[in-house]
């Protein structure tokens, strides 16, 4: 069993058929044992990834519905999900101005650092950051952070 963290570019791909949805799928299958974190904006931003897959004609609206009530379903149930709170926040601030991270992408990284800063606290062995997104791995790597991209397991 191992410890994950999914920013959305990585776990919209459970949902939608992309490069790397196989190994993602594999990964968060609870039957894996894998305890999966997700922070709190993860849902509202993976709604709106879905039906962009529809406005751009990846996907079909009857196909984005699925996959809509899939997430939200698995949401509940499968994901823990990390708050955003006032410390949450205040980092994610400086990992913006550090890294020039765009808004959402500093706080799904100031989730996972967070998140490991209790782990390590707590004599944990380390979490994977998963993002499809080539400059947040690296800045993920740069927090010490161990990372990894679903686009790199076909």
């Amino acid at each position: 069993m191992a410890v994950y963290y999914f920013d959305t570019s990585a776990l919209v791909k459970r949902y939608a058929q992309e490069t790397g949805t196989g190994w993602v799928t594999n990964l968060a299958n609870p039957i894996s044992g894998n305890d999966i974190y997700i922070v709190r904006i993860t849902g509202p931003e993976m709604i709106a990834a879905v039906f962009r897959k529809v406005r751009t004609g990846e996907i079909s609206s009857q196909d984005a519905s699925q996959a809509a009530t899939d997430f939200k379903n698995d949401f509940r149930t499968q994901y823990q999900i990390v708050e955003i709170t006032s410390v949450l926040a205040d980092r994610a601030m400086m990992l913006a101005e550090q890294h020039g991270l765009r808004g959402y992408d500093s706080v799904q990284l100031a989730g996972a650092y967070e998140l490991q800063t209790m782990r390590d606290a707590m004599g944990l062995p380390p979490l994977v950051f998963i993002s499809s997104d080539h400059n947040l791995n690296t800045a993920a790597q740069n927090e010490g952070l161990s990372a990894d991209n679903p686009n790199h397991h076909p």
